[in-house]
């Protein structure tokens, strides 16, 4: 095989392989920025605690929390069946998700350095029966090495951003050489179809988006309850998974509305728990009231920013606020999910940069179920409008329902593409029992 790989591949597998003794620093180095997780480390070079379970094993891949998050139903379907899963992540961020919001009968491990040791390693003990790579996480060792072992391959979800795609372009013969080895590619829209079939993927099939079929994000009753009587009678903004360059607006924009609405209270949940301190620190040096979750503090009639840093909570949040901003779209970093939000009846507003999800955001906008705001000004107006408008808020959360409701079906599709995999699957079970 690798005789028949594009020449930036075959220098890839030889500078990894070179690489891998360097690994323990670079793990070191990821740890001290909380990248990494202490316990678990081992799980980067391949090396598990865990036995591989009797029986069809399927093994589900994505880079991070979105990822994870979209493969939730497909996972329960596979359980319904009897099937055991596989799934590999690699950020401490979405393993804590999985630990969080997944049964327990849910393997997750962090998805091995892309080394051609490691990637043996992991594949050797794990031995899956079929693997499903999410939107477009695709690490050249794993992917070649799986095919080498003739392991079942399907990728789901696909995306091809409007960025990535013309890089690829570039290096066609490399990505051709990656999604040639998939069985099927399942994307998200026509448009991402036309870019994997320009690539080089086979069996290009148009299924939807998975985000969009995803379930609300549960919530503790106790915890939600003490929050609400807390805030009882205070209009609430929440402004979910912030990215750096956001909260010094959404802070701007707070005190320009506490002028028309001086009961109001924003929170601001960071993308990364992390910088809860950091941004905290920012907002009381403005002379903003702050208080920070992480240090259980509680929001008081005082309080004018709550600081939610903490992970697994936005179901908690989007349920107390009538007002949802999504962040990493006042900045280039491409947005957030609204659609667990919407599921929780939130009026939407989002900045410019939703390149992440341009066919989502495309359809709520037009039919008004979210609104953009292109700067810090348009922000102000577009919550402004919504605080002051029970109706208008009313009426876009209407419209986005209807959008999503609309756009959805894609787990169903996807199972249906999934079926001969999953239909031999099952008859290994029945087999095996008999």
């Amino acid at each position: 095989m690798p005789s028949q790989l594009p020449l930036t591949l075959r220098i890839y597998r030889v500078l990894s392989a070179a690489a891998a003794p360097l690994t323990p620093v670079f793990i070191r180095r990821r740890l001290k920025r909380g990248k990494e997780d202490s316990a678990r480390a081992d799980e980067r070079r391949g090396i598990t605690r865990y036995d591989r379970p009797s029986g069809p094993l399927v093994w589900i891949h994505g880079a991070s929390v979105g990822e994870v998050l979209a493969a939730a139903g497909l996972i329960e379907r596979l359980r319904a069946l009897n099937i055991r899963v596989l799934l590999t992540s690699g950020t401490v961020t979405s393993a804590a998700v999985v630990a969080k919001r997944f049964p327990p009968d849910i393997i997750h491990q962090y998805v091995p350095f892309d080394s051609p040791r490691f990637v043996a390693r992991f594949l050797n003990h794990w031995r899956p029966s079929l693997a499903l790579f999410i939107e477009s996480d695709l690490w050249p060792n794993l992917i070649l090495a799986a095919a080498a072992r003739r392991l079942p391959m399907v990728l789901i979800n696909g995306r091809m951003s409007h960025r990535s795609f013309p890089r690829w372009r570039r290096a066609s013969g490399t990505i051709s050489a990656l999604l040639g080895r998939f069985d099927i590619c399942l994307v998200q829209s026509e448009v991402d179809a036309e870019r994997f079939s320009a690539l080089g993927g086979r069996n290009v099939i148009t299924t939807g988006n998975l985000k969009l079929d995803v379930q609300a994000p549960p919530a503790d009753d106790a915890r939600l309850e003490r929050l609400m009587s807390l805030t009882r009678g205070r209009p609430v903004v929440v402004a979910a998974s912030t990215h750096p360059g956001e909260e010094g607006m959404l802070l701007n924009a707070h005190k320009a509305l506490a002028a028309y609405f001086p009961s109001l209270l924003t929170v601001i949940v960071p993308r990364h728990p992390n910088r809860g301190e950091a941004i905290a620190r920012m907002i009381a040096e403005s002379g903003t009231r702050v208080a920070l979750r992480s240090l259980e503090e509680l929001p008081t009639a005082r309080t004018d920013i709550y600081v939610a840093d903490t992970m697994g909570e936005l179901g908690l949040f989007y349920r107390l606020a009538p007002i949802v901003f999504m962040g990493g779209s006042l900045v280039p970093h491409g947005g957030q999910n609204p659609i667990e939000a919407i599921k929780l009846n939130a009026a939407i507003v989002h900045g410019p940069h939703v390149f992440n999800f341009t066919d989502v955001y495309d359809a709520l906008d037009g039919a008004g179920g979210a609104r953009q705001a292109g700067d810090g000004e348009a922000l102000v107006k577009q919550l402004g409008q919504l605080l002051n408008d029970s109706a208008a808020r009313n009426a876009s959360v209407t419209a986005a329902t209807e959008v999503v409701d609309r756009l959805g079906g894609a787990l169903d599709r996807t199972l249906a593409a999934l079926e001969p995999y999953l239909l031999q699957l099952r008859l290994e079970i029945g087999a095996a029992d008999a």
